[in-house]
Parts: C-alpha cells; sequence; structure tokens
C-alpha cells in the first residue's frame, strides 16, 4: 500500500477528466455551492481532512479510482486542506488501509468501488465520528433482494454515517451500444462485442446497457447487429478475472475479435490497455468503448482506437461530497447519478466525428431525452 498526504495550494487545479455533452444537452453540472473567504478558497471547519482509499486497480487506472482522486484533489485544492490518499495493491490492504487513514485523523474517508463495502461499513461502524462514503455500494450488506432477485436498498446503510454514490450507469452505456451498433452497420462487420473483468454491478451494468441499446439500434434501423460476450437474460459472458491488464485479459480480449466484432467495450478500468494489445496484434481494423472516465483524454496513447467513453461522474460526486463534508454538516442520504443531472453520459466522438455515420450524434440526443423523460425506460438488473 502506498500512503500519499499534500497540502493543496487554493485553485489552480482543475479535474482532467472532461465531460462532453451530446448536441443539445445541458452544459455540465454546476459545482456545489461553498461559503467563499476573502481569498476566493470556500471554507472549511477546523480540523476538516478529507482522505481517499482506492481499490485493487490503483490511482493510475485511468479510470474510476483516478477519477475519484481528481474529484477529491480540486476540492482539496479549492479548500485549502490537506488530504491524504492511500493505494490498495490487494484486497488484503483494504482494511489496513482504512485504519491507517482513521490514525491519520481523517474526518471524511471515500471508499473507491463496491469491492471495499464489508470494511468500510466495520470502520464505520467502528467510528462513527468520522464521515463515509462509498462509490458504487450501498453499504447495505444485510442481502436485500426484491421479488426478482435484484439487490435492493432499504432506505438505511448498515452505518448511518456511510453516504453511497451511485451511478445508474445503465443509461449512459444503452447510447454507447447505440453508437457503437451504428459505427459497426456502417463498417459493414455487423458485429460488436464486450468484456468484463468481474462479474459485480458496477462492471455488468455498463454490459446490460450496451447490449440494450444496440438491439435499440436494430429495432430502429431494421438491422442485424450482433452482441458477443454478454448475455443479459443469463447475466453471464466474458469476464477476465480481474481489472489487471495482463495475458488473461488479452485472450478474452482476443476471443471476442475472433468471433468479427469491429467495435469493443473492455469494462474494468485498466483491462482496456489489454484490448489495445489484442487488437494491435490482430491487425483489426477495431475500435473501442472507454467506460468511466473520457479514455482518450485520459489516456492519449489510444485516442486513435476510442470512438466514444462511457462517462460515471465520479470526479464530480466526490468533490460535491468533500465540498459537502467540510461544512462539518455531512448529508449521507444517498448520490445517484443519471443522465438528467449528467452523473452519467457519453464522451464526445473526438477523431471519429467526421466518420460517423450521418444522424447519430442527434439520434443519441433524441434518446438520451426519451431517456430523462421516462417515454424509454433503460434498466438493468443493477440499477441502483
Amino acid at each position: 500500500m502506498t500512503i500519499s498526504t499534500r497540502k493543496r495550494v487554493l485553485g489552480g487545479f482543475l479535474a482532467a477528466s472532461v465531460f462532453v455533452a451530446l448536441a443539445g444537452c445541458a452544459s455540465p453540472p454546476p459545482e456545489t455551492d461553498a461559503t467563499e473567504e476573502p481569498g476566493g478558497g470556500a471554507a472549511a471547519v477546523e480540523g476538516y481532512k478529507p482522505c481517499l482509499v482506492s481499490d485493487d486497480g490503483g490511482f493510475n487506472d485511468k479510470s474510476f479510482n483516478q477519477s475519484a482522486l481528481e474529484g477529491m484533489e480540486r476540492a482539496a485544492d479549492e479548500l485549502g486542506v490537506e488530504m491524504i490518499e492511500v493505494e490498495s495493491a490487494s484486497a488484503n490492504d483494504y482494511a489496513p488501509n482504512l485504519e491507517n487513514l482513521v490514525a491519520e485523523g481523517c474526518t471524511l474517508i471515500v471508499s473507491v468501488g463496491f469491492k471495499l463495502s464489508a470494511d468500510t461499513v466495520a470502520s464505520a461502524k467502528a467510528n462513527p465520528e468520522i464521515s463515509y462514503a462509498i462509490i458504487d455500494d450501498w453499504a447495505d450488506n444485510e442481502g436485500d433482494t426484491d421479488a426478482d432477485g435484484k439487490p435492493t436498498f432499504d432506505g438505511e446503510t448498515d452505518a448511518p454515517n456511510i453516504k453511497p454514490l451511485m451511478f445508474d450507469t445503465v443509461q449512459a452505456a444503452y447510447l454507447g451500444g447505440y453508437a457503437a451498433a451504428a459505427w459497426s452497420a456502417q463498417s459493414g462487420a455487423n458485429k460488436v462485442g464486450t468484456v468484463g473483468g468481474i462479474p459485480i454491478p458496477p462492471v455488468t451494468i455498463f454490459m446490460d446497457g450496451f447490449v440494450d441499446g444496440v438491439a435499440k439500434y436494430n429495432e430502429d434501423k431494421g438491422a442485424n447487429v450482433a452482441t458477443v460476450g454478454w448475455d443479459v437474460a443469463a447475466q453471464q459472458g466474458s469476464m477476465t478475472g480481474g481489472f489487471a491488464a495482463n495475458d488473461t485479459a488479452k485472450q478474452a480480449m482476443q476471443g471476442v475479435l475472433d468471433q468479427g466484432a469491429d467495435v469493443l467495450l473492455p469494462v474494468g478500468g485498466p483491462i482496456y490497455q489489454s484490448a489495445r494489445d489484442a487488437i494491435a496484434d490482430s491487425g483489426a481494423d477495431t475500435v473501442i468503448l472507454g467506460v468511466d472516465s473520457d479514455l482518450a483524454v485520459v489516456d492519449p496513447t489510444v485516442a486513435d482506437i476510442v470512438l466514444v467513453s462511457i462517462m460515471k461522474r465520479i470526479d464530480q460526486a466526490v468533490y460535491e461530497a468533500t465540498m459537502a463534508a467540510a461544512t462539518g454538516d455531512f448529508d449521507v442520504a444517498p448520490y445517484v447519478g443519471t443522465l438528467e443531472n449528467e452523473g452519467v453520459g457519453l464522451s464526445g466522438f473526438g477523431a471519429f466525428e467526421s466518420q460517423l455515420p450521418d444522424g447519430l450524434v442527434e439520434e443519441l440526443a433524441a434518446l438520451q431525452e426519451q431517456i430523462i423523460s421516462g417515454e424509454l425506460e433503460v434498466t438493468s438488473p443493477s440499477s441502483p
């Protein structure tokens, strides 16, 4: 594990993630209001110390851990406070890392990811005076489910000092699937694919939306674009077994490429690198979709193969939670990012914008408005 402590100066830092709205959509979400001091920075209660713990993907994953870090860095800069970030090398680090943050005097601890849930709940119960937030989990580990077996949230976390930061990513992934199908139909391949890291809700929700978005394109266009790698009904498909970019992940990507897919959605932080390597080795004319952050921006080395990214504004959610906790009056009500509040969405198409099928951007904007209005219901077994 690695602990980094830093004193942030006021202003100057902007999160690297760039949210590009679709044509006709609203501008990015406004920054949270905060009491201003004479120097221009937002005020924080005395002794406020926000802290962040990654999952085993690490802060350089070009994805959700990095996005969370950027959000807290931005808030700490504006507040002029010290923050601590601690990186987990494996699941064995989660509990010790949380204990270390408590010992360091953290007043807000944000856990990045579903996999830290049990350890975060245990830490929060043991330290009721500390505010906690967790990304991609309700922190409700009692196993509550609805009639269909879908995990549900009863309105209370297992500890009263935890704020869930959730994202209905299926909405944005649906748009991504539609775009992928349009691209593949235009190329003549008529086949797209997806590979996940591990079968947990924050991963499979992307895959569900992607597959359903392809189906919507087929329905609207009378097309026959096939999807490989994920079965929504069975909730089963191609998985790498982790979030590491390794030979196993590369082989999983190659398995989808071998079936003729010319658009690939790798869901699991760094595993996009394995997709890149498999594409390079095969010589296939294949593009990928990024997840969580605008991948073409955070990793320009793959910009030439990133068609578009399915984004979840983890940076904004962490920023707002960090700013809110700074007042000493932390609201633990769950946050759910949607298309409507711009907590999720599509990035721009970058280098591929001039090559898109005619009318695609307008079609995506219309679909987005239908989802927001409720005219088009888009959901997943993993929806929050």
